[in-house]
């Protein structure tokens, strides 16, 4: 039986990002998104944690802040870990393959979704070799 894990989400993050790099030179950028879902009169937040690797990773941590709106595209991974007093841990989080900024770099609260000001990044180029080169375009240089 064949299965299907993919996952889309559009937030703000809830925290700068916080690139890294592994011991074979891959950049590895960690950052959290905060969705919400309204109904009647009651609002829920969900939080969700969210990893970007390769050349895609540079450019999500060079243009992305606190605050800024984000449509996230990825699959859900399960972590389990045992903390330093025994106890175990679990959560699930989202391996980022693809992202679009929302807004533009001078709205500190981000933007929504289809406004002219969106970025669409690849975030798998960077992790099979072929990077994504060329910064996010701006307003004036989207071709829509």
């Amino acid at each position: 039986m064949s299965s299907f894990n993919r996952i889309i989400l559009v937030g703000n993050l809830t925290r700068d990002p916080q690139l890294s790099y592994t011991p074979a030179n891959l950049a590895v950028c960690k950052f959290g998104i905060a969705t919400n879902h309204k109904w009647k009169e009651r609002e829920e937040t969900c939080f969700v944690d969210c990893t970007v690797f390769g050349k895609a990773a540079e450019t999500f941590n060079q243009y992305m802040t606190k605050g800024r709106s984000v449509l996230v595209e990825g699959r859900l991974q399960f972590q389990q870990w045992t903390t330093p007093e025994g106890d175990k841990r679990s959560k699930h989080a989202v391996v980022v393959e693809n992202f679009t900024f929302l807004g533009s770099r001078g709205d500190d609260a981000g933007g929504r979704v289809g406004e002219t000001n969106a970025a669409a990044v690849p975030a798998t180029a960077g992790v099979s070799g072929g990077g994504y080169e060329a910064p996010p375009p701006t307003g004036d240089e989207i071709p829509f």
